[in-house]
């Protein structure tokens, strides 16, 4: 059986769903009246937190300490950068259909991992999506994709409440039945009952065996990002 990347998926996807199109009008009326507008990268210090800290408290181990469950409001995705006849272009497929766990013991993430449902990712195109799950992906035999915290991550001393930290983590990402070791950078924010995390984890084409095409109206950056934002509560 072939295997198959995110980063082919997009790739494809990409060509298929807007080639046409934007032969017809041009990339920057397509752009301008077509495509939806491009949602920003996942930051904590963008976005609202989920949770109101009204004092600034530093917490206690204890309050970290246990396993942390990915629940309501968290998302995940792929973001990727092309060109169509010269004109930029980005990409972003978004899912809440995101499951995972986190484990803290003295200020130790332990463990961490979380799984997307891939055949739910959209886009604002449903023919780039439908090629997405069928062709592309193939979401019938490899539905989900997944990463896995390799080793533990310590931190220093304990964060106050609703206070941005950043952190590097290490793990395996799998996607299609392809597993590769990735390393990257996340924001997390606590006020003890509820967690945020939120990353980008970059995949470059050439590390999955995959060759970004260029098809003369189009050509693909050799990088993209699998994108999440995470949101979970004290189990």
């Amino acid at each position: 059986m072939r295997k198959r990347t995110a980063v082919i998926t997009i790739v494809c996807a990409v060509v298929v769903a807007i080639g046409a199109a934007a032969i017809a009008v041009g990339p920057t009326v397509y752009r301008t009246f077509f495509a939806s507008p491009v949602t920003a990268a996942p930051s904590l210090s963008a976005d609202d937190s989920t949770f109101k800290t009204e004092s600034v408290a530093e917490l206690t181990p204890e309050q970290l300490d246990g396993t942390w469950v990915v629940t309501d409001g968290s998302q995940a995705g792929y973001r990727v950068d092309e060109l169509l006849r010269g004109e930029p272009f980005t990409v972003v497929g978004t899912t809440s259909d995101v499951t995972g766990t986190l484990r803290f013991e003295n200020l130790t993430l332990e463990s961490a991992q979380f799984e997307v449902d891939v055949a739910s990712i959209t886009t604002d195109s449903s023919q780039r999506d439908s090629y997405f799950r069928g062709q592309a992906l193939n979401t019938a035999t490899h539905p989900t994709a997944r990463f896995e915290l390799s080793a533990p991550v310590a931190t220093s001393q304990v964060p106050v409440a609703g206070e941005v930290v950043e952190q590097t983590l290490s793990g395996d990402l799998t996607i299609a039945g392809v597993t590769q070791r990735v390393t990257f950078a996340v924001q997390l924010r606590t006020d003890g009952m509820t967690t945020e995390i939120v990353g980008q984890i970059p995949i470059a084409f050439a590390d999955f065996g995959v060759e970004a095409p260029s098809l003369g109206f189009v050509s693909v950056e050799p990088t993209g990002f699998v994108e999440f934002s995470l949101v979970a509560t004290h189990e």
